[in-house]
Formats: C-alpha cells, sequence, structure tokens
C-alpha cells in the first residue's frame, strides 16, 4: 500500500485534502490526522471492518477499546444509550478539548470498535483539523493514537510516517501537536465518575466540576491490580532502550544519574539522560537532552514522546530518566512514563 501523505499549512484548511481523507474514510480507509493531544489514527467507527484495520495497521491486541471522536453533542446522542448529567456538565466545560468519557453504548456501535464491551469511549477534540476530517469522515471516527502498538505516541507527522507508511492510506500533516498526551479518560458507566487515564483536565479539575471523583487503583505505580480500561494492560509509550526513573531530592537525583551514567559508559553502553532546563547543565556524560521546565510541566508533556522517539534515533542502549510531581499533568507525564520504563523506577 501507498501512503499518500498531505501537509496542510498553518492550519489553513486545505478542502481538497480535507475532502481526500473524507473520502478514504468514507469507503473503509485509515487515515491519521492530528489532535490536539496526539496524532490519531482513524477509520469509520461504525464500519466494524474498518475498526479492523486499525488493529492490524497497529499491531493493537482486539480488546483495546478505540475512542469514538466526533464534534457535536447531537452526535453523541447516536451512539450511546444515555446521557450521565456527569457528562452534560464535563461536556460543557472540557469538550471539545482533551477529555474522553466512558458511556453504555448503543446497539449502532459494533462491538469491534468497543473491544467487546458494553460501554463506548466518546471524545470530541478541539483541533480544528481533526474537526474537519471527522465531519468530512461521517462525523464518527475511531481513533487511537497513530503509532505502532505500545510505541512511544506520535506529536508530528513525521513519527506517524515512521510507523506506519505503507500500512495506512493517508497522513494529514498538520504539524506539531498542542498537548502532547493523550486524553484524560473518565469512565461515567459507574458511580462516582473514575479516571482510568490521567490527562491534561486533571483530577482536581474534575473534582471541581463534578465533585468526588475516584481514580482506578490499577494506575497506582505498586498496583498488582490489572487497570479497568483493558488498553491499560499493556506496555505502552516504550523507547527501544531500556528505560529507568531516578526519583527522589534533585541534587541526590542528579548525582545518581551521573553515578549509574558513568557506570553504564564504562561497560560500553551509550546512555541518555532526561533532564529539565533546571538540571540539563549538570549532567557531563551521555546523551541529554531536556524534556521542558518544572516551573511548566505541560512543558514536558508536550516534548516527552518526541524525546524517547530522540533516543531511539540516537541509538542509545539505556536511558535514565528524573521523575516528576504527581500534581496537576505531571500525574499524566509520570503515568506514561512509568508505563514507557516497565514500572523500573530507582526511589532514592
Amino acid at each position: 500500500m501507498k501512503t499518500i501523505i498531505r501537509k496542510i499549512e498553518n492550519l489553513q484548511l486545505n478542502s481538497d485534502v480535507i475532502e481526500k481523507a473524507g473520502m478514504i474514510l468514507r469507503d473503509g480507509g485509515l487515515v491519521a490526522f492530528p489532535t490536539e493531544t496526539v496524532y490519531g489514527l482513524g477509520a469509520d467507527a461504525l464500519n466494524e471492518e474498518a475498526a479492523r484495520k486499525i488493529y492490524a495497521a497497529k499491531g493493537r491486541p482486539s480488546d483495546n477499546p478505540l475512542i469514538i471522536h466526533i464534534t457535536n453533542m447531537d452526535a453523541l446522542k447516536k451512539i450511546v444509550s444515555e446521557i450521565p448529567e456527569e457528562a452534560q456538565i464535563a461536556a460543557e466545560k472540557y469538550w471539545p478539548g482533551p477529555l474522553t468519557m466512558i458511556f453504555k453504548k448503543s446497539s449502532i456501535v459494533p462491538y469491534g470498535t468497543t473491544g467487546g464491551l458494553d460501554t463506548v469511549a466518546v471524545r470530541m477534540p478541539s483541533h480544528e483539523i481533526a474537526r474537519a476530517v471527522i465531519d468530512a469522515g461521517g462525523g464518527y471516527i475511531a481513533a487511537p493514537s497513530a503509532n505502532t502498538s505500545g510505541r512511544p505516541s506520535p506529536t508530528k507527522a513525521e513519527h506517524v510516517e515512521e510507523d506506519l507508511t505503507g500500512r495506512i492510506d493517508m497522513i494529514v500533516d498538520g504539524g506539531t501537536v498542542e498537548i502532547g498526551l493523550e486524553s484524560t479518560i473518565l469512565d461515567l458507566s459507574v458511580t462516582p465518575p473514575m479516571i482510568l487515564r490521567p490527562g491534561a483536565v486533571t483530577k482536581e479539575m474534575l473534582e471541581e466540576l463534578l465533585g468526588e471523583v475516584a481514580v482506578d487503583a490499577a494506575l497506582s505505580e505498586d498496583s498488582k491490580k490489572p487497570p479497568k480500561a483493558p488498553g491499560m494492560k499493556y506496555r505502552h509509550y516504550a523507547p527501544r532502550a531500556k528505560l529507568s526513573i531516578v526519583e527522589g531530592n534533585e541534587s541526590e537525583v542528579v548525582k545518581e544519574i551521573n553515578r549509574i551514567a558513568a557506570e553504564k559508559i564504562q561497560e560500553g553502553q551509550r546512555v541518555g539522560i532526561i533532564g529539565t532546563e533546571e538540571t540539563v547543565g549538570c549532567y557531563l556524560q551521555g546523551v541529554v537532552k531536556c524534556i521542558g521546565t518544572r516551573q511548566d510541566e505541560a512543558t514536558v508533556a508536550n516534548r516527552l514522546y518526541a524525546v524517547l522517539r530522540e533516543f531511539d534515533e540516537e541509538d542509545v542502549d539505556c536511558i535514565l530518566s528524573e521523575a516528576f510531581s504527581g500534581d496537576g499533568i505531571g500525574n499524566a507525564v509520570m503515568n506514561r512514563l512509568i508505563k514507557a520504563a516497565g514500572h523500573h523506577m530507582i526511589k532514592l
């Protein structure tokens, strides 16, 4: 299969590009496109055969549900059996935006899209290109991240091209995404609502709006429970090199990373180090990359996947990363880092 790649400059929606993407989606094909979170791999969510193509292209386990992307609340009514009051409140505040909500599905949604579940995950993105592609493709587009399953999610079109060229029909290049981490997933099929995946819409933000909000116990770094969201039980976001996270007092973390790096380099290994604007000058060996600033951890979220992919290009043997705060979007950053590291933490 030859993958068509078309660029949209400065978010000036090119009708020919959008029309072509829509035609491919309506015909049951696969189109990757940017959202405000990461690039998504789209297919007609109501076409079970098209949904199967997503799983095949990504190498994605079939019990990992797909998120249906829509552009308006009227579309939601067709694919869910009921809309809880909390969903209406959350949608008024955070839709369009980086929030996915889980509902009980209607009969029109195929089990091939929901991973065999009676619930359906739905998101309304804010990105102009995403919204145009969704509408052109029929209004109901299943779109997990546009990467090979298990790899760091794509934050620019080149990442999609690296993973999926020849496996999908089209890539719509809209440049680098804004947020850089997948959406928050909030399960509204249970009481109280439960966060199954942290993201830019944080627990604190949701509790201010809805009152009590639970968090899936399996998201705890030392939990042995299987996650409630099937997809969260798989290794995700991982670079090719072994990743370790070092957690503790900043000066002690820097000292320990320098010690481990020196040891690994002496053994003949090529070492990658993830630091921040505050610490990169303290690392004297290895391939050192700045991921952002601790003064604004949204910058860390934005750079995380790109940095992990850059280390693949650098062909490092191992990566050492500082830990980040468990507050706000830092919680989402740590969730992705821990998954990428296979839960390998060094606590000082």
